[in-house]
C-alpha cells in the first residue's frame, strides 16, 4: 500500500504553520518528495562496511538482524519484477524498453531454442554477469568460451538512444546469443517519482488535485518517516514520530472541517 502524497504535504504544511516556520509551495515540496522517496530507498542499501557494523551490533540476536532484513525484503517487493528484455541487432545485445528506471538487475535467464543448439528442447540457463574485460577474456579463449548452457553476459550502454528513449539504454551483451534467444531479467526499479498535483482557486490558493498527484510507492510504514525527512530539508527535527501522526490526524481533521 501506497503512501498518500497529499497527507504528507498538508501534514508538512500543519507542522510548519504549528512551529511558525513558513511554507513550502507545492513546487519546492515535490522536489523535496522526490529527493527525500530516493534517500529513504536508497537506505535500503547499506554498503559492505554498514552491513558488517549492523552485523556485528546484532551478534548477540541474530533473530532482530534477520528481522531487520526481512522488513527491507519486504519494502522492496512492490519494486522487484521478472522483465522481458528485447534483441537489438544493432547493437548485438538486449535491450529494456519499458518507461521505469531500472535500479538493479538481478538474476538473468537465457532460453536458447533447440533449433539453434540442435539439442532435443531448448536450453534455459542462468547467465552469469562479468566484466567487460573479463567477457572479453572469456569468449576468446578456446578453453573457456561460454556456451547455451553456461552464458555469461556484462553491461553497457547503447550506441544511441532508441525510440521512444532520448537517451542511451542498458544494453546486455550475452554470449552466446542470437536474435532468437530471449532474456528475462529479475530487475529492481526505482519508485515513481511523487508529484502533488494541483489547480489554482478564484483566490488564487493550490487546490490538491487526485487526479494529476502520484502518490509516494513506499510502504505505507514509512509515511512518518517522509514526513520527517521533508521536515528536516525544511530546517526543522522531528524527534518524536507521534507528533507526526498526531499532526497527520488534525491535518485530517481541518481538511473534514473545510468541507463541511
Amino acid at each position: 500500500m501506497a503512501v498518500n502524497i497529499n497527507t504528507v504535504y498538508t501534514t508538512v504544511l500543519y507542522i510548519l504553520n504549528k512551529e511558525q516556520r513558513g511554507y513550502i509551495p507545492p513546487a519546492e515540496f515535490n522536489s523535496l518528495a522526490v529527493q527525500v522517496q530516493n534517500d529513504i530507498f536508497d537506505s535500503y542499501f547499506p554498503d559492505g562496511n554498514q552491513v558488517n557494523r549492523l552485523n556485528q551490533s546484532n551478534r548477540q540476536n541474530d533473530t532482530e538482524f534477520f528481522d531487520m532484513f526481512k522488513d527491507i525484503s519486504y519494502k522492496l517487493f512492490p519494486f522487484e519484477k521478472e522483465t522481458d528484455f528485447t534483441w537489438n541487432g544493432t547493437n548485438l545485445g538486449f535491450i529494456y524498453t519499458g518507461t521505469k528506471t531500472i535500479y538493479k538487475l538481478g538474476e538473468i535467464i537465457a532460453k536458447t531454442p533447440a533449433s539453434q543448439t540442435g539439442q532435443p528442447s531448448d536450453i534455459e540457463s542462468v547467465v552469469q554477469l562479468t566484466s567487460k574485460s573479463d567477457y572479453t577474456e572469456i569468449t576468446r579463449s578456446k578453453l573457456t568460451k561460454p556456451t547455451a548452457e553456461h552464458p555469461i553476459c556484462f553491461t553497457t550502454q547503447t550506441a544511441a538512444a532508441i525510440a521512444p528513449a532520448t537517451t542511451p539504454q542498458l544494453l546486455i551483451k550475452v554470449s552466446p546469443a542470437s536474435a532468437t534467444t530471449t532474456l528475462k531479467v529479475n530487475c529492481l526499479f526505482k519508485p515513481t517519482d511523487p508529484s502533488w498535483g494541483f489547480t489554482v482557486g478564484t483566490l488564487g490558493q493550490y487546490v490538491y488535485n487526485s487526479a494529476t498527484s502520484v502518490d509516494f510507492e513506499l510502504d505505507v510504514s514509512e509515511q512518518n518517516n517522509l514526513v520527517i525527512e521533508i521536515l528536516k530539508y525544511a530546517g526543522i527535527i522531528i524527534k518524536d514520530p507521534q507528533i507526526v501522526q498526531a499532526a497527520a490526524q488534525a491535518s485530517q481533521q481541518e481538511e473534514i472541517n473545510l468541507k463541511r
